[in-house]
Formats: structure tokens, C-alpha cells, sequence
């Protein structure tokens, strides 16, 4: 059945107001339009809808039919302009992320229970990952917004936000190189001569320390290799190996003085940045767009020199 909606507004308003004159008086049409519309829906429905009586017309048994059809999709458009309109104001919604580990503290300890607070029926779904599997994600419109570290270019992501975020040493206070000036950096010789726990090869943290001792012909002693961020971190806080990250991946470990960073001379550290991407192309949700830029502004990930794209 194909009948317009503005025929099935003649059909509803001619039962509801009894008459095909009260109702064309409502309509501001004349009596013979609202009619010949009718008549139209009678010719599709191959049955009259309506008949006389002493109060008027009233709905034949398929005129019946009809109405409580009509009745029915007019609950479900108002159902669906509420939600639409519930979304728009950012009420409900689902919000997928892909991160790298590094950033789930950084990302939990405050932006996302303010956003959270602010708009509760927003789902979120966020999921951890690889660099590669972030971009994945993304350019296969599995995933919203991507969090990741190093990359800097990709022909199918929009760097919505990029920061310095430098690879430092991070170890105990109670390792040998934690006891020197805070303020002089150490070099690639330096770390070469402890162990180190280090993310699995494959891993972008990796690819970026790799070529670095690489390029200054250094051979790193890898104690210890894991795809965990919490494998590394204990391993440093028990004074068992150093590690290499970002600041902001262990940011309430070096407030609370379990871990110390000491900077590393090394342009490739100090060149690695931490991203928020998209995919191009698509078009992103408001709540999505909203969840944007809070985290810009709330994560320390993005709290260096912002360098938008």
C-alpha cells in the first residue's frame, strides 16, 4: 500500500471532525477536494471507509483498519522526532573509541567522567589497541575517534589535534640514574647501559625506540619485552628494569613519586606527538564532535603545544 501522507491527513481529519465539510473548514480546502482525496485512498484500498449516520460519517471496518494505521504511525513519528531531537541535544547517542593503553588514565581520571556527567544518556564504547589497529578501526568506521601515539601521517585519518608528548626514561627513584640532576638529560649511551622492559616488537612505542638507538648505533640491553602498559610500569616502580613511554601514560605514577622521568637527548624521542583522529570523509556525530573537543581540552595527552590539522 502507497498512499501519501497528506491523503491519509484527509482520511484522519474527516473521522475525527465527523463531516467531509468540517472537515475541508479545518483543512481551509474546499469540501470537493478533501473528496476526491478520499476517494483516491478508496481506489487503493478497493473498499469505502466511510459511511453515513445520523452524527455524520463514521469508519467502515477497513476505514477502521485505516485509522488505527494512521494512529500507529503517528505514535511512531512522534517517537522518532523525540529521539532525534533527544540526540541532537546530545541526550542519547553511542560514541565508539579505539585508544592506545597509554592514555585509558588519562582518558578516565577526569575528561570522561565530566563528559559523562554532562550528558548521560551518551553511550561510550571504548576499546585499547595498537597504532595499527587504532587506525583500523578508524578508517573502517569501526571506531569514532582514535587516540594514538607517534604516527603523524596517514592519507585516510584528519589529525584533528597533535601535541609533543616526548618519550622519557621512567624508573624507580631508587635506580642509579634517578639519582642525578632532574634537570640534565640522558643519553641513548646512558640508558644502553641497564636493562630496559619494552613494548613487543611491532609495537609504534618500539618502531620509535628501535630507530632511535638504530640511527645512533647503540644496542639497547631489552630485558624484558610485553604488549602490557601495566607489565612496563610494574616493572620500573619494582626497580626490575627502566621503560620508555610518554609522561602523560603514567602521569598519576610520577604525581604520587613511584616512578621518576628523566628526558632523553634524542631528536626522535622528542619529536613523537599523541593524536586524536578521525576518519576523512566521515560525518561525525554532535555528541561525537562535543566528546572532540573535551578531550582536547582536558587530556594531558594534549595539554603541549597543540598543533591542529
Amino acid at each position: 500500500m502507497d498512499i501519501p501522507h497528506q491523503r491519509l491527513v484527509y482520511f484522519l481529519v474527516t473521522v475525527e471532525a465527523g463531516s467531509v465539510r468540517k472537515a475541508a473548514a479545518r483543512l481551509n480546502i474546499a469540501p470537493s477536494a478533501v473528496s476526491r482525496q478520499l476517494a483516491l485512498i478508496e481506489s487503493v484500498m478497493e473498499a469505502p471507509l466511510l459511511e453515513r449516520s445520523r452524527n455524520g460519517v463514521r469508519p467502515t471496518p477497513v476505514g477502521e483498519m485505516l485509522l488505527a494505521y494512521c494512529r500507529r504511525r503517528e505514535a511512531l513519528d512522534q517517537a522518532f522526532n523525540e529521539e532525534l531531537d533527544a540526540y541532537q541535544r546530545l541526550e542519547t547517542g553511542l560514541i565508539v573509541l579505539r585508544v592506545g593503553e597509554g592514555f585509558v588514565g588519562d582518558l578516565i581520571d577526569a575528561p570522561l567522567r565530566d563528559f559523562t556527567e554532562r550528558y548521560r544518556g551518551v553511550q561510550l564504547e571504548i576499546d585499547t589497541g595498537s597504532t595499527r589497529q587504532i587506525i583500523d578501526a578508524v578508517v573502517e568506521d569501526q571506531a569514532h575517534i582514535g587516540l594514538m601515539y607517534h604516527e603523524r601521517v596517514h592519507p585516510q585519518l584528519r589529525f584533528w589535534h597533535s601535541s609533543p608528548q616526548p618519550l622519557v626514561a621512567l624508573m624507580s627513584p631508587a635506580h642509579p640514574l634517578a639519582q642525578g640532576e632532574a634537570s640534565t638529560s640522558l643519553t641513548l649511551e646512558d640508558l644502553a647501559t641497564h636493562s630496559l622492559a619494552l613494548w613487543q616488537v611491532g609495537h609504534g612505542v618500539r618502531q620509535l625506540m628501535d630507530d632511535a638507538f638504530q640511527a645512533a648505533g647503540v644496542r639497547p640491553q631489552v630485558g624484558m619485552q610485553t604488549g602490557s602498559l601495566t607489565v612496563l610500569t610494574h616493572a620500573a616502580r619494582a626497580n626490575l628494569h627502566m621503560t620508555l613511554l610518554p609522561a602523560f601514560a603514567v602521569a598519576r605514577e610520577l604525581e604520587d613519586g613511584v616512578l621518576v622521568a628523566r628526558d632523553v637527548d634524542c631528536d626522535h624521542f622528542r619529536q613523537a606527538h599523541s593524536h586524536v583522529v578521525t576518519r576523512v570523509g566521515r560525518r561525525m556525530p554532535r555528541a561525537a564532535l562535543q566528546l572532540l573537543r573535551h578531550l582536547e581540552r582536558w587530556m594531558r595527552a594534549f595539554r603541549g603545544q597543540m598543533i591542529d590539522r
